[in-house]
């Protein structure tokens, strides 16, 4: 939506090392010193207590239990004491004593693990005021497990409320460890609910009461999941609609949305997250588990930034975009089911704040690197290496990119900082960089080819999540550089329509606010103008001498993409006649892309990730060239083989898409 993505944000302001002072004075006295924020000054409940109380004594929940009681045939009582438990079993237990507890240790382990944890002062003054006007909501991308209590350590640092956060119910589940959580504003969420209308209630309720009283700034994560591949995820609205339902129903006059952007150096759980990709079961989240990942405090993960973004309102946001009118119908207390043009705005808020996120990022050498040697995978001097780089930095800069460059410090120095940092992927041998094949205990021999092969994809995927930080700058322009390639002329006519349809293609994989294709094109256009690449007179592109550099890499930025996506349509295609579920569909898929990397004909690892496969599919899903149906208690897929070709066509740059058929953005 134009207010979020095409408006010029404010810049994030200096960065302050929160570390700096941790290590010159006592952890202890900054655990233990005086805390009193400033609370919002509608503030009216005091306790956890008080709030579960008022959510069980809501009209609301009397009006449901009441339904559910009637419908079922039982006790309105029994469902009651059912909602008690509901709520118990999800309700935080916030208590000063076990922030001051966790921000000790917490401290022990930052200090110990990161070299700095910068964060952007100017974007906490601007908290600090909303705050105490309005109910807010935090909402940080999530890239880690250390982003979880990072926001309430940095609050609690500035004296400011501590919030209350969303989290899955399997961290509940970890003993000592989840009940430490919850009394550090932990409220647990299940992942399956499913058709449980009770406690889809209580859980509304819950976040409803939270907001409209002001009783603590509530944090969670928009995009559902932790990333593992480090790009954006598509946001998940169900918990967008509960936290703006208040003013949605004119119970609060505006509420403060804060983008927060987490941006690692190096993140914790790089090698288990390339593993996970590569079929590598998720371990379960335990205490023993947790302490077993003990050796991470060993490791040098560089710098950590937190950019809080300028908060934004909801009620500017909603004039012109939604009537709240048909709020006034129904009693407020009551259920209501929100409108088609309330669930295009909430859904359009969502995708607006992933877009604040990716802005607000800050990108680090390696990131840069990472994108350079990706595209060099039997490696590349370091001059080379180095001079790409610094070319690359110019370009991202261009393009509207934040970066921590170190100052006064050579650029081959950078270099090798970076690649000390990241030495489980990368090495510099004789003057050559080269990605490494992962490395196992008890030597380097492999039992199988297959075996080779998934350790070089779990290097190259580690490598890849580091570049995928930084796509969302060069994205557009990409896509723009491609419909150029696939597109005979250049008319800006002709190249929007390819636009549009990788756009779509490509919907899973990067994060595009809905309806704004074309503004989307012309951004990507406006990019490639800025730096010198294109021309853009009379409805036609023209390339400058710039465009040679500038356009392949531009189009090698999509490269993996392009090809993950080409090999999945071609494995659809000959296996076109038979029903699968998405359990069968990604091992076939990895075991047909096995077979074409060991054969010679494909080199790119990255077409073994899960969760490019599954993007694919659902993609196909979205453009109707897959149809899902329900049998017995599976959903199974059924390939339209003619669409399939068609898009793989298109793909290819054989044929030309039909605006009419792909211009649904």
């Amino acid at each position: 939506m134009e207010t979020l993505c095409t408006e010029r944000t404010l810049e994030p302001g200096a960065f302050t090392d929160i570390l700096e002072e941790r290590r010159r004075t006592s952890d202890l006295s900054h655990a233990l010193r005086t805390f009193s924020p400033q609370p919002y000054r509608g503030h009216s409940l005091s306790s956890a207590k008080a709030l579960n109380q008022a959510v069980l004594d809501s009209q609301y929940m009397r009006y449901i239990t009441q339904e559910i009681a009637t419908e079922n045939g039982e006790p309105v009582e029994l469902i009651r004491e059912e909602a008690s438990r509901i709520l118990e079993e999800m309700s935080h237990n916030l208590q000063l004593s076990f922030i001051r507890l966790v921000c000790y240790t917490l401290t022990k382990v930052f200090k110990r693990v990161f070299r700095r944890i910068l964060v952007n002062e100017d974007g906490l003054n601007r908290l600090q005021q909303a705050l105490q006007e309005h109910p807010v909501i935090l909402m940080p991308n999530h890239r880690s497990y250390v982003d979880f209590l990072i926001i309430s350590y940095i609050l609690f640092t500035y004296d400011l409320s501590i919030p209350v956060i969303a989290a899955g119910i399997p961290l509940m589940g970890m003993k000592l460890i989840g009940e430490i959580l919850r009394r550090c504003g932990a409220f647990f969420i299940r992942r399956a609910i499913g058709a449980d209308k009770l406690y889809w209630a209580v859980l509304s309720e819950y976040v409803r009461t939270i907001v409209k009283t002001g009783y603590a700034p509530v944090e969670f994560y928009v995009e559902g999941l932790r990333s593992r591949t480090l790009k954006s995820l598509n946001p998940k609205l169900g918990m967008m609609h509960m936290v703006l339902e208040p003013f949605f129903k004119g119970e609060v006059y505006d509420i403060s949305l804060v983008p927060i952007s987490i941006s690692y150096d190096r993140v914790l759980e790089e090698s288990l997250l390339a593993h996970e990709l590569l079929g590598v079961p998720k371990p379960k989240e335990t205490t023993m588990g947790l302490l077993r990942a003990r050796t991470v405090l060993q490791e040098d993960y560089g710098s950590m930034h937190v950019c809080f973004g300028a908060p934004v309102s909801v009620r500017e946001l909603a004039k012109g975009r939604t009537d709240r009118l048909q709020y006034n119908l129904v009693p407020r207390d009551l259920p209501q089911k929100p409108s088609e043009d309330t669930q295009t705005f909430v859904s359009l808020v969502a995708h607006g704040v992933v877009c604040l996120q990716e802005k607000g990022a800050i990108l680090s050498p390696w990131s840069l690197m990472a994108l350079i040697l990706l595209q060099s995978p039997e490696g590349l001097s370091l001059d080379t290496l180095t001079q790409r780089t610094v070319w690359l930095r110019g370009l991202a800069l261009t393009f509207g990119a934040h970066l921590d460059w170190p100052a006064q410090v050579s650029e081959k120095e950078v270099m090798s900082s970076s690649m000390s940092l990241h030495r489980s992927v990368v090495r510099c041998e004789g003057g050559q960089v080269l990605l490494l094949g992962e490395q196992q205990p008890g030597g380097d021999a492999s039992a199988s080819p297959e075996g080779d092969v998934l350790k070089r994809a779990a290097v190259v995927l580690m490598c890849a999540s580091y570049r995928n930080q930084a796509l969302h700058v060069f994205v557009r322009p990409s896509l723009v550089a491609v419909a150029m390639a696939i597109t005979p002329s250049r008319r800006k006519e002709d190249v929007f329509t390819h636009f549009k349809f990788l756009q779509e293609l490509f919907s899973l994989e990067f994060v595009f606010v809905p309806g704004m294709a074309g503004q989307d094109f012309e951004d990507g256009c406006s990019l490639l103008v800025r730096c010198g690449a294109l021309q853009s007179t009379d409805g036609e592109l023209m390339v400058t001498e710039q465009w040679a550099q500038t356009g392949y890499f531009l189009r090698a930025v999509l490269q993996p993409f392009m090809q993950t996506y080409q090999v999945v349509i071609r494995h659809l295609t000959e296996n076109s006649g038979k029903e699968f579920t998405e359990r069968q569909y990604i091992p076939a898929v990895r075991s047909y892309t096995m077979k074409l990397i060991l054969a010679g004909e494909l080199d790119t690892y990255e077409a073994l990730s899960s969760d490019t496969q599954k993007n694919v599919l659902y993609a196909l899903l979205r453009m109707e060239a897959v149809t899902k149906a329900k049998t017995g208690d599976q959903r199974e897929f059924k390939v339209n083989k003619a669409a399939i070709q068609r898009i793989g066509d298109i793909l290819a740059g054989r044929i030309s898409p039909q605006s009419a058929a792909y211009s649904r953005l």
